[in-house]
């Protein structure tokens, strides 16, 4: 049971640390980005772009992560899965 317990913990920290990595990357990138296309081009701006449509990508990882992980779906699931492998189990024996 502890070790199921920290199997959970540890894919949820999995799941929020691989959210703010992706935070990170598109401050970066889109920081470049915005950088290159001020310098090189500033009557034409067109930087806001990839900031919105990854910006989209970021949102949906972030609901995914922070929102739709609450539902039932997901506990469902993991009952779904744990059910599955006893009854496994039970065939073994």
């Amino acid at each position: 049971m502890a070790d199921e317990k920290y199997e959970k913990a540890k894919k949820r920290v999995e799941e929020i640390k691989g959210f703010y990595t992706h935070l990170a990357v598109y401050v970066c990138v889109n920081a470049v980005l915005v950088l290159i296309n001020l310098v090189a081009n500033p009557e034409s701006l067109w930087f806001y772009w990839p900031l919105m449509g990854w910006g989209i990508g970021v949102f949906f990882h972030a609901m995914s992560v922070f929102v739709f992980s609450r539902f039932p779906g997901r506990q469902w699931e993991d009952r779904k899965i744990k059910e599955i492998m006893d009854k496994m189990d039970e065939g073994k024996k």
